[in-house]
Formats: C-alpha cells, sequence, structure tokens
C-alpha cells in the first residue's frame, strides 16, 4: 500500500512540476501525503530542504500559534494550581469561565490577580 501511494505522490509531483501554474500545489500535495505516508518518505520524494520549509510564512504562522497555545495551556494550568492554592475548591469553580479566555495578557491580569486579591469577588472583577 505505501509504494502504491509513494509511486501515485511521485507522479502527481512531476505532473504538477511541469506545469508553472500548478507547481504551487506541490506544498499542498506534501501536507495530504503525510496523512498516509511517513513524513520522511514525503520528505525525500518531494527531495525538500527542511531549512527551506521552516522559513516558508505558512510554516511560522502555525509554529506561532503552537507556541501561543502552549504558553495558554500553560497559564491556564498555573492559574487552577494558583487558584486551588490561595482559595480551595470554591477558586476551582472559576475555571470554566477562564478556561474560555484566550487573551493572553487578560490571562496575565488574572494571574497576577490571584497573587495581589484577598478574595473571590476581588478576582471575580478582573475576570
Amino acid at each position: 500500500m505505501v509504494i502504491y501511494f509513494s509511486t501515485t505522490v511521485q507522479r502527481a509531483l512531476q505532473i504538477l512540476r511541469a506545469n508553472e501554474q500548478l507547481s504551487q500545489l506541490e506544498t499542498v500535495m506534501a501536507f495530504f501525503a503525510t496523512f498516509v505516508l511517513d513524513s520522511a518518505l514525503v520528505q525525500q520524494i518531494m527531495r525538500w530542504d527542511m531549512a527551506i520549509l521552516h522559513e516558508s510564512p505558512w510554516y511560522q504562522q502555525i509554529l506561532k500559534e503552537g507556541e501561543e497555545r502552549g504558553r495558554r495551556e500553560e497559564m491556564l494550568s498555573g492559574i487552577e494550581l494558583a487558584l486551588e492554592i490561595k482559595f480551595g475548591t470554591e477558586g476551582l469553580q472559576l475555571m470554566p469561565e477562564i478556561s474560555q479566555i484566550s487573551d493572553l495578557d487578560r490571562l496575565k491580569a488574572i494571574q497576577q490577580g490571584i497573587k495581589n486579591m484577598k478574595t473571590l469577588d476581588e478576582l471575580r472583577q478582573i475576570i
């Protein structure tokens, strides 16, 4: 099965590269090929230099979004721990609402608020 897909990708690549208008679809084809073939095999077929791919705006955007998602998850985890330590299970009741927030600056303000606020009501005001 892998040989069939590999051969199909190679043939499609030849067609795409032969037509200047279609050559821009090479990246899209490679993306979908990784769903059925190992990424290393796709790279070998495409004869891609990964350093060039890493510099592409598309890759940089994906990387940035992944980093932001990771920071958000890390902040949410820290907020959850701080709420539990400072306010106990009552504080954890705020997590469903806080988890809906995607703005990192706002999450940072909540994190700082947990340190500075004395009551949950004070904290609710900044949420």
